[in-house]
């Protein structure tokens, strides 16, 4: 797999495409099912996600996918899992720390960005579904990257409260912001559009609207991340004095 000295800032060509319908793929197991579901969602949105749909879109009939997946419940479960460990597929993204914790979390914040613009209609589930345990927060949702990020942060020198602080605050810096991402991209993502109205009563908002509208998305990314890293480094305790004598 070959390393990179930083992480793409805004591409989704680092994701590994999941396996989808093709002509001559016979047979079926779970890993085929759950690829074919996150290319269906990516096409046709959540809502039209059903057994029937979904075997038709592979070609056989729904039942037969109750042999893989008990039910619809147990295949969003693996749309989500399926989704979150195409970080395993990012050249960009790496478990461990090569150049210190705060480079680490770039990456992985940046793969995650890459994961929410290539399946925007699949991040909001990734953000809403209920986690294993209350304690997982989206959408870093994988003990293996949850491990692996505490891990980083404890063997820089975080104490494991500051670890979990900083866990909390980077999931939240996430969410907020790729859902908010998302959803200005017209996914539903729980966030109701309110009509804009007639802006002949607000002339500040009026000149302003051109500057509103415009999308820096990416830019308002990079900037949030840089303070939130910021904040996180307040966490770590001071270094101790060196004594000279």
């Amino acid at each position: 797999m070959k390393d990179h000295d930083t992480p793409g800032a805004g591409g989704t060509t680092a994701v590994t495409p999941v396996a989808g319908p093709g002509p001559g793929r016979t047979g079926l197991d779970q890993p085929r099912i759950l690829g074919a579901a996150v290319r269906f969602i990516d096409e046709n949105g959540l809502r039209e996600l059903t057994m029937r749909r979904l075997g038709a879109y592979l070609d056989v009939e729904g039942m037969a996918l109750y042999r893989y997946v008990p039910g619809r419940e147990a295949l969003l479960d693996g749309v989500v899992e399926t989704v979150v460990d195409e970080l395993f597929g990012d050249p960009d993204v790496h478990l461990e720390a090569r150049a210190g914790w705060a480079d680490y979390l770039r990456r992985l914040a940046h793969g995650l960005r890459r994961i929410a613009l290539a399946h925007p209609e699949v991040f909001p589930l990734v953000a809403t579904r209920p986690p294993a345990a209350p304690w997982i927060r989206p959408p870093l949702r994988s003990l293996r990257w949850i491990e692996s990020m505490l891990t980083v942060m404890t063997s820089a020198g975080f104490s494991d409260e500051a670890a979990a602080a900083a866990y909390r605050a980077f999931s939240s810096f996430l969410l907020g912001h790729l859902l908010l991402e998302v959803s200005a991209r017209g996914v539903e993502a729980g966030l109701d559009a309110v009509p804009t109205g007639d802006l002949s009563a607000y002339p500040i908002l009026r000149r302003m609207e051109p500057h509103l509208a415009r999308d820096g998305a990416a830019q308002d990314f990079e900037e949030a991340l840089e303070a939130l890293l910021d904040r996180v480094t307040l966490l770590l305790p001071p270094p101790r004095a060196v004594d000279l004598r």
